[in-house]
C-alpha cells in the first residue's frame, strides 16, 4: 500500500480504503480459522474417570454378537441393575469407531437403543443417552446420520426435569447438527428453535453451557442466514424467538455472570452478527449496551487485578470471554457508522484502552475496533481525540509483537489523516523515537517509514 517515489515514502491516495481492505482480509482469515476450529470441536461428555483410576475400566471393541447380547440384556434383563450394566458395557464399547460401525450396520440396533431411551427407568434412560452421545461424537458422517431416529426424542427430553439428561441431549444434538445437514433439516420442523428458547430459561449452568454449544452449531450452518436466523416468522427462527433477549441477559455483567456460559452465547451472537440478517434488531434488544457494560466490567476487573498483582489469576478465571466480547464489537462496528456512533455514546474508549495490556489477542481486537471507528472519518476521530489514545498507542509501539505494532501503525495513520493535530502531539511525545525501534523489521518497515514521512511533512 506504500509507494517509494523520488527517495521519499508516502501513502497511496486511496490509503484509507486499502487499510480497510487489508484489515478485512486479515479478519476474514481469522474468522475462517476460528470457524473451522469450532466446526471440528465436537463435545464429548464422559464420566469414567473414577473407575479408570482404579484400573477397573477397559473399553473393549465389541462384535455383533456382543452388541446383540448387551441390547437383549438391556431390554429383557431380569433385574434393573443387570439391564443398566449391559448398557454401560455397550456405552463403553461404542467409544471405539469399530464398534460404532458394527452397531449401525446391525439391523434393529438403533431402534432398540431409541426404545431404551424412552424407558421410564431414569438410569437406563441416561445410559441409553450416553450411547447415543458416543455415536454423535463419531468422525464418520454415516454414524451421525444413523442417529436420525433419535432426534425427536432428544428434543423432547431437553424439556424434561433431569439436568444431567438435558445436558447430555443438548451436547448430542450439537454434535449431530454440525455433522449432518440431514439432521438439521429434520430438527427444524421438529421445533428445535422453540425447544431451545424454552430450555434457555433453565437455572442450571451446565444446561445453559450445553445449550449455547448446540445453538452455536446450528447458527454456523451454511444455510443459517436463510433458514435458521431470520426474524420473519415469530418462534420459528432464532431472531423471531426469545433467544436473543435471553442470550444478552446471560452476557450481562454481575455476580451471576458465568464465563463458560457467556462464551458459548458470545459465539452464538458472533454467528448471528456475521450473517448480517438483522443486526439492527439485536441493537434494539440492547446488544451494544450489554457488550459495553460487559467490557466496562471486565476492564474494571483488569484494573483491580493489576492494582493488587492478580493479572494471571484474572486471565485464568476468564480466558475467553474478553476476546469474544471484543470480536462481537468488531463485527458490529466493521461496516456500520451508526453502530460506531452508538458505541461512542457509551463512553467506552477509555475502558477499551485499559484492556490493551491484557494480551496480544486482546490488543489486536481493541485496536481493530478503534480502527473501525477512526476510518469512518473526521467526526469520529474527534471522539477519539484528545485523550489517552496517543499515550496508549505509543506504549503499543514498545511491543515486540509485529501484528500489534502493525495495527497500532494503521490507527496512527488514520488519526494523522483525519485529526491533523495528532501529528504535532505525536512529535512532542517522542513518537519518532518510538517508530525507530521498528525501522528494520521487514513486516513493518514500509509503514514505519511512511508514518515518519507523514509526521515530518504534515
Amino acid at each position: 500500500m506504500w509507494n517509494r517515489r523520488q527517495g521519499r515514502l508516502r501513502p497511496v491516495g486511496c490509503g484509507v480504503e486499502e487499510l480497510r481492505c487489508r484489515r478485512r482480509e486479515r479478519e476474514a482469515a481469522l474468522r475462517k480459522a476460528r470457524r473451522e476450529q469450532q466446526l471440528v470441536s465436537k463435545r464429548l461428555l464422559r464420566d469414567d474417570a473414577p473407575e479408570e483410576t482404579e484400573g477397573e475400566y477397559v473399553a473393549l471393541i465389541l462384535g455383533e454378537a456382543e452388541i446383540q447380547q448387551f441390547l437383549r440384556l438391556a431390554q429383557r434383563g431380569p433385574e434393573e441393575k443387570e439391564r443398566e450394566r449391559a448398557l454401560v458395557s455397550l456405552h463403553r464399547g461404542l467409544q471405539h469407531p469399530e464398534t460404532q460401525q458394527t452397531f449401525i450396520r446391525l439391523e434393529g440396533s438403533m431402534r432398540t437403543l431409541v426404545g431404551l431411551l424412552t424407558s421410564n427407568q431414569a438410569l437406563l434412560q441416561l445410559e441409553a443417552a450416553r450411547c447415543l452421545h458416543e455415536l454423535s461424537h463419531s468422525e464418520q458422517s454415516a454414524v451421525a446420520e444413523a442417529c436420525l431416529p433419535a432426534t425427536s426424542y432428544l428434543l423432547t427430553y431437553i424439556s424434561g426435569h433431569s439436568s444431567d439428561l438435558i445436558e447430555l441431549c443438548l451436547y448430542t444434538l450439537g454434535n449431530l447438527i454440525v455433522e449432518s445437514e440431514a439432521v438439521r433439516r429434520q430438527l427444524l420442523p421438529q421445533g428445535i428453535i422453540p425447544a431451545l428458547a424454552a430450555c434457555i430459561q433453565s437455572p442450571h449452568l451446565t444446561v445453559l453451557e450445553a445449550l449455547g454449544y448446540a445453538l452455536s452449531q446450528l447458527l454456523q450452518a451454511k444455510e443459517a442466514p436463510e433458514k435458521i436466523i431470520p426474524s420473519s416468522s415469530p418462534g420459528s427462527f432464532v431472531l423471531g424467538s426469545t433467544l436473543p433477549q435471553h442470550m444478552l441477559r446471560l452476557l450481562q455483567p454481575g455476580p451471576k455472570l458465568n464465563p463458560g456460559v457467556a462464551v458459548e452465547f458470545a459465539w452464538c451472537l458472533h454467528y448471528i452478527i456475521c450473517s448480517q440478517v438483522n443486526n439492527a434488531l439485536l441493537i434494539t434488544h440492547g446488544a451494544l449496551s450489554t457488550l459495553g457494560l460487559l467490557l466496562l466490567d471486565l476492564a474494571g476487573a483488569v484494573q483491580r487485578s493489576e492494582d493488587v498483582g492478580l493479572e494471571l489469576f484474572f486471565l485464568q478465571k476468564q480466558p475467553s470471554l474478553l476476546p469474544e466480547g471484543l470480536w462481537l464489537l468488531n463485527n458490529l462496528t466493521a461496516n456500520s457508522p451508526s453502530f460506531c456512533t452508538s458505541l461512542l455514546s457509551l463512553d467506552l474508549i477509555e475502558p477499551l484502552l485499559q484492556l490493551l495490556p491484557v494480551s496480544n489477542v486482546v490488543s489486536m481486537l481493541v485496536l481493530t475496533v478503534l480502527c473501525n471507528i477512526a476510518e469512518k472519518g473526521p467526526a469520529y476521530c474527534q471522539h477519539l481525540w484528545p485523550g489517552p489514545l496517543l499515550v496508549s498507542l505509543l506504549e503499543m509501539l514498545a511491543f515486540s509483537d509485529a501484528e500489534v505494532v502493525g495495527q497500532s501503525l494503521e490507527l496512527l495513520q488514520l488519526l494523522f489523516l483525519y485529526q491533523p493535530e495528532a501529528v504535532q502531539a505525536f512529535l512532542q511525545q517522542s513518537g519518532l523515537q518510538a517508530l525507530e525501534r521498528h525501522e528494520e523489521e521487514a513486516q513493518l518497515q514500509d509503514r514505519v517509514h511512511a508514518l515518519q514521512q507523514t509526521a515530518l511533512h504534515r
